[in-house]
């Protein structure tokens, strides 16, 4: 095999390897989920988003139906209000709850949505009134630190 078919070939898998490496890193940034399907956007307010990200994954059921498209801080009721993507496919009631749920222990944080029972669907630019907040395990060992110290000690 000549010098140029070789350097060929070499050129050729580090192209390869090089889109494997684009490809996995879409994947991890949660980048590969662009397809330019049809979305409506609903709002969520919740007290704590705890680490909630822009690009996090909207669940129902355990299925992806969406993505957190933005989050602010909103300074008339201060609370952080969470914009969710949810695809055309996925219709929701009207009375349909939003937690911040997390993968695992201690992995990353998400949206679940609860269908609830109403016949009016949810419509772009509505927003979820039905939410619970993001468990912080800090907040979560305080409170218990502070039981047991308000506990009566046994003599």
């Amino acid at each position: 095999m000549s010098r140029t078919a070789l350097d060929l070939w070499v050129g050729i898998f580090v192209a390869i390897g090089f889109a494997a490496l684009v490809f996995l890193a879409m994947k991890v940034g949660n980048f590969s989920g662009i397809n330019g399907s049809e979305s409506y956007r609903v709002e969520a307010a919740f007290d704590n988003i705890g680490g909630l990200k822009v690009r996090a994954p909207v669940k129902s059921a355990g299925v992806l139906v969406g993505r957190v498209q933005g989050v602010r801080f909103d300074t008339e009721s201060y609370r952080a209000v969470v914009q969710l993507d949810i695809d055309r496919r996925f219709e929701f009631p009207a009375d349909t709850s939003a937690s911040i749920l997390t993968s695992g222990l201690l992995g990353e944080q998400y949206v679940g949505l609860d269908a609830g029972a109403d016949v009016e669907p949810l419509k772009d630019g509505d927003r979820v009134m039905i939410t619970q907040s993001a468990v912080v395990l800090e907040k979560l060992i305080g409170q218990f630190l502070f039981d047991k110290a308000a506990e009566p000690t046994a003599q």
